[in-house]
């Protein structure tokens, strides 16, 4: 509105009757302006309105879906061999709508190759909803399955532990050479015939040891360190260089152990008061400064990991090793668990926070390890390469997890 000032600094002040005058005359020609003006707007066509495109709807963060069931009454606990599991709303998953669950897709379709009796009728829906909507896959676990926090079977709620492990990736050749000198190996033949087998130590110093390995050699590494982060970490993608000089790329994978007890080497540094950083840089920065101890720092581990060799097919490229499920394992959605809290192929709720890493996703129980003992415990799978070796060799925060179980096996 545009507001006119009026300037009476010469203007005379009217009377009553010359205002009353005015007035009437005023209405006189309002009057006749609005006949005159609503006659024309009759006699000529309409006035189209202009058109106006409908405003986007606003975009909001989408409210938790509950199926009805999860404001009924919640089941009874469920006892395993190591844990307690508490039944929960869905509510209390955090980060639940937020997941990027096809990519948990892909972990949970592998583990319907092997699923197990409690999970088998549900790999229908599994598959089919692998090419669904997240919000159709949400919508599905609200209505099949059930959230369980998982507990200590002894005690109340508690945090546990994370940690993660990953697929090395190394050069070695088939037979030693300057610079590769490392070996790795098949199982003896004679490995069931003594319990526990050999220890480490023993296998690098006894000549009854040493002819039980000869001729069983894989592959030869450049570094002893490397060998031992690969048996820890139980597989590896290894580039092999043959004898003819040609290059090919394959998986040494799990195929036993002596039967000696897991020592950490980190551990044993620790307690030497050698290094103060027990990551691998760390452990590898300390052997830099004292290689005339190396041997020493191998053998405080007495295990010792025997593989086989597999070969890699480009669909192998795309997941990692078997797990212990008989799976294969996919990166950043598959864990290892202890067995006796977490069933393999149990759909897990993962939350896991520190400064730098936060975890609240879905992953799959398709894994185990000599290390993963407890209710909440934990090893996520990071992949391969050096970045997913940089994430295991550091990760080492606290643990909350929750199970899905189907709700008609309550």
């Amino acid at each position: 509105m545009v507001h006119q000032t009026i300037n009476t600094s010469n203007t005379k002040a009217p009377n009553a009757s010359s205002n009353s005058k005015l007035m009437k005359k005023l209405l006189r020609t309002l009057c006749v302006g609005w006949i005159v003006g609503t006659l024309a707007a009759c006699s000529s066509p309409p006035i189209q309105p202009p058109v106006v495109e409908p405003l986007p709807a606003p975009v909001s963060a989408p409210l938790p879906v509950s199926a009805p069931e999860d404001i009924g009454p919640l089941p009874a606990e469920i006892l395993q061999a190591k844990s307690r599991w508490t039944p929960v709303r869905w509510a209390e998953l955090p980060g639940f709508e937020e997941d990027a669950l096809h990519e948990a897709w892909n972990a949970w379709i592998k583990s319907c190759e092997r699923p197990g009796p409690v999970f088998a009728t549900l790999c229908g829906d599994v598959r089919r909803l692998s090419i669904g909507e997240a919000s159709a896959q949400r919508q599905w676990m609200r209505t099949r399955l059930q959230p369980y926090r998982v507990d200590p079977i002894d005690g109340a709620a508690t945090e546990g532990l994370l940690t993660a492990y990953f697929e090395p990736l190394l050069e070695a050749t088939r037979t030693p050479r300057p610079g590769y000198q490392v070996p790795l190996y098949q199982p003896p033949l004679n490995l069931g015939q003594r319990k526990p087998w050999y220890t480490r130590q023993e296998m690098d110093t006894l000549p009854a040891a040493q002819q039980a390995l000869r001729g069983r050699e894989i592959v030869y590494l450049a570094d002893p360190v490397d060998a031992l982060v690969l048996q820890i970490q139980g597989s590896g993608r290894i580039r092999v260089t043959e004898d003819d000089g040609s290059q090919r790329l394959v998986r040494l994978a799990y195929a036993g152990t002596n039967d000696q007890p897991y020592k950490s080497v980190g551990r044993w540094l620790l307690d030497q008061g050698a290094i103060r950083d027990a990551t691998w840089p760390g452990i590898k920065a300390w052997i830099a400064q004292n290689p005339q101890r190396l041997g020493e720092m191998l053998w405080s581990n007495p295990r010792m990991v025997f593989f086989k060799e597999e070969k890699l097919s480009d669909l192998d490229m795309a997941f990692g090793p078997r797990g212990a499920q008989g799976v294969p394992l996919t990166p950043g959605r598959s864990i290892a668990v202890d067995p006796a809290s977490i069933p393999y192929g149990t759909p897990v709720w993962l939350a896991s926070s520190s400064p730098t890493v936060v975890l609240q996703k879905l992953v799959l129980a398709q894994d185990t390890g000599s290390a993963i003992r407890g209710a909440v415990r934990a090893d996520y799978f990071a992949g391969w390469g050096p970045q997913a070796g940089e994430m295991a060799g550091r990760l080492k925060q606290s643990l909350r997890m929750w199970v899905f179980w189907p709700k008609q096996l309550r």
